[in-house]
């Protein structure tokens, strides 16, 4: 009887394997694709991190303007104007 359940419970063990290793082989192609485009890791990296920070920044952003929404009364979207956003910012 134990015998059945290690093996079931093996069974998704096996699939969180497999779908981990096929995961690490596209992140592998993806990388050869973007070093026979050009990039390396080290830019990319400088890239990525650049992306945090902003998004940071604009995380921040959107959490005054939306104070500021509510202090004024308003929907954050009426302020955009205002600063001179786009609804795409």
């Amino acid at each position: 009887k134990s015998e059945q359940a290690d093996g079931a419970s093996e069974e998704p063990l096996n699939v969180s394997i497999q779908k981990l290793k096929e995961r690490r082989d596209m992140l592998d192609s993806e990388i050869a694709r973007l070093m026979s485009a050009g990039y390396n890791v080290r830019e990319l990296e400088g890239h990525i991190t650049l992306l945090h920070e902003y998004n940071d920044i604009k995380d921040v952003g959107q959490m005054l303007l939306g104070r500021l929404a509510v202090i004024r009364g308003v929907t954050s979207k009426e302020l955009y104007p205002e600063f001179g956003l786009d609804m795409d910012d």
